[in-house]
């Protein structure tokens, strides 16, 4: 039953990033995009903390600084992707993070990389040429979409490794929400960046925005939650990593209900992206066989 968080996630984060697509489309630069995602965020992780802690210590609050860094960094680059590159290849992509979660771990811990692992990457290798498969030559930044997307996923997986090895001396009701506000906090200073639009076209334009912002935080939050409560972090992240074949499904059936015009690159190049999504997805789930 638990497994329902993250699948509820998983597709919570495929309507958010279409949403977020439209906005970009609408002009809503990433600098914006980001501040109203972290503000979103940190507001909802506020409830986490009746769960408790520790006493919040002066000289430790580095850690949660650090962290918060790392995941500002990841909401750029993720948001950068979907803004000059098609939603269908970048959460696909953005699904290895498990792969580099089980890397950076090993790397940073005790014990050599599995076969398995190895086997991971190369269906990793093989998903995201197939996602490389352009359609009209307006789609000629899927490269770039696909490398943006993987320094999301390394920045996300360092996020998660350091989540693991400092949240336990906090606990989950301290470190998480002082992450997420440091991350608000942050995030303010890319207002400069963000032009001001005023009128009653462009304050239309962020209904997409605020939509996409609320189901980023919301999705965020039922997935630490089911971390938190059950613990099963290797089941959950398997799951959570399928959002990488609803994001083709969502594009395909949905899209048009977004103004996104992915579909339009035909058959051919969506089966491809999903023969794609569909080998990093078994990457994902043989790394934790």
């Amino acid at each position: 039953m638990y497994l329902l968080f993250p699948l509820a996630s998983s597709i919570l984060y495929v309507i958010a990033a279409l949403f977020l697509k439209q906005a970009a489309a609408k002009g809503i630069n990433i600098w914006r995009t980001a501040f109203v995602c972290n503000a979103a965020t940190s507001i909802l992780f506020l409830v986490l903390w009746p769960l408790g802690g520790e006493p919040i210590q002066g000289h430790l609050l580095w850690q949660p600084l650090v962290v918060a860094l790392f995941f500002v960094l990841a909401q750029l680059l993720s948001f950068l992707a979907f803004k000059i590159g098609d939603v269908s290849v970048a959460i696909p992509v953005m699904g290895s993070k498990v792969v580099l979660v089980a890397l950076f771990t090993t790397l940073l811990g005790v014990g050599s990389i599995p076969a398995s692992l190895w086997i991971a990457a190369v269906l990793s290798a093989v998903g995201i040429a197939f996602l490389n498969q352009k359609g009209q030559p307006r789609h000629e930044h899927v490269l770039r979409t696909v490398w943006l997307a993987l320094a999301a996923a390394a920045s996300y997986a360092i996020f998660d490794v350091l989540v693991m090895s400092w949240a336990p001396q906090w606990g989950v009701g301290r470190f998480l929400p002082l992450v997420m506000i440091m991350s608000a906090l942050l995030s303010i200073t890319f207002l400069p960046f963000s032009e001001k639009q005023q009128s009653d076209e462009n304050r239309r334009s962020h209904r997409p925005l605020y939509f996409g912002a609320f189901f980023i935080a919301l999705q965020a939050l039922i997935l630490v939650s089911a971390l938190g409560i059950y613990g099963e972090a290797t089941a959950i992240n398997v799951i959570y990593s399928t959002r990488g074949l609803w994001s083709i499904l969502a594009v395909w059936f949905f899209g048009h209900w977004f103004a996104n015009t992915e579909r339009t690159q035909g058959g051919t190049v969506f089966r491809a992206r999903l023969i794609g999504a569909v080998c990093l997805s078994a990457a994902l789930v043989l790394v934790f066989l």
